[in-house]
Formats: C-alpha cells, structure tokens, sequence
C-alpha cells in the first residue's frame, strides 16, 4: 500500500516534467526556464544573478596601506 508521501513524490515528479525547460548554455543539460542558476554545472544562467566577484588582493591592500598612512599622519 502506498503512502501519501510517494504520492506526493509522484505527483511533484509529474509537475516538473510538465514545466518548460531549457538547455543551460554552459553544460548543456536541461533545466528549468526560470532557473537562476543550473543544478548540474552550478553556474549562474545570467550577468544580474551572477555573485559579484571578489575584490583583487591589490585593491584591498591598497586600501589598507592608504588607511594605515591616514591613521599615522593623524596620530602623528
């Protein structure tokens, strides 16, 4: 006898086959057309959805150094 939660599974398996879909432009696979990022390649799909990048080292310890130079020339 089956339980609620395999018809629930069923059910759940029907509806995302019935979703529209489209091949990821990385990997290729098949995903859902309102995916933001692909389950298989774990890409982002488009440039908005996409994390910002991480700032360059040099950036940063420009910044500190620049900061560093601020405090001594306060501090005296």
């Amino acid at each position: 006898m089956a339980s609620a939660d395999d018809d629930d599974d069923f059910l759940d398996h029907e509806q995302d086959e019935d979703e529209p879909t489209i091949p990821c432009p990385y990997c290729r696979r098949p995903i859902h057309e309102d995916s933001v990022r692909c389950p298989h390649c774990e890409r982002y799909i488009s440039e908005e959805d996409r994390r910002p990048a991480r700032k360059a080292w040099w950036i940063v310890l420009g910044v500190l150094l620049a900061l560093y130079a601020v405090y001594r020339w306060v501090a005296g």
